[in-house]
């Protein structure tokens, strides 16, 4: 992206703050491997996403890995008065600093690793989750993440885009596994847009996508996610197997298990729908109470 494009992105880019490029290039912020970084410099971009989050004022925002700040820019440009940031390299803390005097009171940083904080006591709800996902704790993140999901309105995540469309994936497909039934269970999921690979610095070897999760008002059949997330990982570890076979982990008989769930015991995980997990993991409950 060029010097004159990132100047005539519109309003962002005269938030009063210095253009992302010079900020990296004072602070000398080169994106390191060691913290997944990848970072954004299109202010178009991070303001299509924090759009896409809408409406950030009344909410308690969550951004993870800000970096050098864009998206945050951005989430603040756009409403935002409670955003919190976990970033874990020291190195970002001034340019932070800097955006939180810009926005006196709006701006929270935590320096740790995401992965060790627990995001639900960062503020009171509607909580919003908007980042910028290191791909190499992304995935990790929002297993986290479901595991709470009542205690968001909504999380607004870009990943490489192979995550995203196993987000989204349906039965019979390739990309359908563990985190496809979890994240379905729990969410309406919506692909957004992807993100060409030439809007970060440096570019990754792959293309992006932002992916936005909405927890169901009502998920029809409420069930135990800890068993659903064991069911899940038990049949997708070993997916090329039937389940009569991946399923013997969970310590139950497990013809009879399939039989009362009415799943047949040659059907492999990719084969089962959602509403099939469900009713394999109420049945398997129900065994393991017995």
């Amino acid at each position: 992206m060029s010097e004159h494009s990132e100047q005539t992105t519109g309003k962002l880019a005269n938030d009063g703050l210095p253009p992302l490029r010079d900020v990296i290039a004072t602070h000398d912020l080169s994106a390191q491997k060691k913290f997944g970084q990848n970072f954004l410099f299109d202010l178009n971009l991070t303001g299509r996403i924090a759009r896409a989050a809408a409406p950030l004022e009344d909410a308690t925002v969550i951004e993870i890995g800000p970096g050098p700040g864009g998206l945050t820019r951005a989430l603040l440009f756009h409403g935002a008065k409670n955003l919190t940031v976990i970033e874990r390299d020291p190195r970002c803390q001034p340019v932070l600093e800097q955006i939180s005097n810009h926005y006196p009171g709006a701006l929270h940083v935590i320096d740790g690793d995401a992965l060790e904080v627990d995001v639900t006591t960062l503020g009171p709800t509607p909580r919003k989750i908007v980042a910028n996902l290191p791909y190499n704790v992304g995935t990790q993140l929002l297993l986290g993440w479901l595991m709470q999901i009542d205690q968001f309105a909504s999380l607004t995540l870009m990943f490489q885009k192979e995550v995203a469309e196993r987000v989204v994936a349906r039965p019979k497909t390739k990309a359908y596994g563990r985190l496809s039934v979890l994240c379905q269970y729990l969410c309406d999921c919506d692909i957004l847009f992807d993100v060409h690979r030439s809007a970060f610095t440096p570019p990754p070897k792959v293309t992006s996508a932002v992916v936005q999760l909405r927890p169901k008002a009502e998920r029809g059949t409420d069930i135990n996610l800890d068993s659903l997330a064991k069911i899940t990982q038990a049949a997708f570890g070993q997916r090329r197997k039937m389940l009569r076979a991946s399923l013997k982990t969970l310590n139950v008989n497990v013809g009879e298990l399939l039989a009362k769930a009415d799943i047949t015991e040659t059907s492999r995980a990719e084969e089962l729908s959602v509403a099939d997990f469900v009713r394999l993991t109420q049945v398997h409950d129900e065994m393991a109470a017995s």
